[in-house]
């Protein structure tokens, strides 16, 4: 199988590091050239356009940040639709809004081409440690075929069902993330106030019925500017989908109104 992927930011880069280095016939794209040296220097060949490494891949993985840089990747004349082919896949790994997975997908079965939303969780480091989770929504045949492919990144691979269900379970994950973080954001808070300590209050969770892998980690992991930005972004999407769905989300608007602060 030659496989491609367009998008090497802080998670994309080491996913196909892995795919590389497990063996697959890979070409890589990116904007800046720094990634693309260290693909290189893996074994993958390098495109020049998206629309390259479409016309060269049977599977193409798009891992960009937001919907506006997605359909920049997948349209115009050196984008991916301009140089897949029938029978090939798309893989979208993109935290991005249903409605541009669907849009996409219409145009790309038009050219006998399934996109399969395919978000992933896990970050740098789960990217890194091969331990990351994968939420694979498409056809049963377009999941057998790529289940291989994402192994090498990870061994969570989740068929949730046909195509959108993978997105629509990825924005309801990080929904969930960030609203733990507020708990134990709160909690803290609660301790440091009362003068409780905070390795006492993180002992009393993790043995009790608050056990959260959130709460266990949020203040551990150095989340960067980027990261801040990334869950920002992705509670936007979850609240502007909410609101097309007709439904509050109260708790998902005021986390991100402190997303910046609670993050150390």
């Amino acid at each position: 199988m030659k496989t491609g992927f367009i998008g090497l930011g802080v998670q994309g880069k080491y996913l196909a590091l892995n795919q590389a280095g497990a063996g697959y016939d890979l070409m890589a794209f990116d904007l800046r050239p720094e990634p693309l040296k260290e693909l290189a220097a893996a074994g993958a060949k390098i495109g020049n356009s998206a629309k390259e490494v479409a016309q060269y891949a049977d599977v193409i993985q798009v891992c960009v940040l937001d919907d506006a840089q997605l359909n920049a990747v997948m349209r115009g004349p050196d984008g991916v639709l301009a140089g897949v082919s029938a029978g090939k896949i798309v893989a979208i790994h993109s935290t991005v809004h249903p409605a541009t997975i669907d849009a996409l997908a219409d145009e790309a079965a038009t050219l006998g081409v399934e996109v399969m939303d395919v978000p992933v969780s896990g970050s740098e480091t789960g990217a890194k440690a091969k331990n990351m989770s994968y939420m694979v929504g498409g056809s049963e045949a377009g999941f057998a075929r790529c289940k291989p492919l994402f192994e090498t990144s990870g061994k969570k691979i989740l068929h949730t069902g046909k195509r959108g269900t993978g997105i629509r379970a990825k924005i309801g994950h990080q929904l969930v993330i960030c609203i733990n973080i507020l708990a134990a954001y709160e909690a803290s808070i609660l301790a440091e106030a009362s003068g409780l300590d905070l390795d006492i209050l993180r002992g009393v969770v993790r043995d009790g019925a608050g056990q959260s892998a959130v709460v266990e980690r949020w203040q551990k992991i150095p989340f960067g500017a980027t990261s801040k930005r990334v869950f920002y972004k992705d509670l936007r999407l979850c609240l502007d989908y909410a609101h097309e769905l007709g439904i509050a989300l109260p708790g998902a608007a005021l986390t991100q109104q402190l997303i910046e602060k609670m993050l150390p």
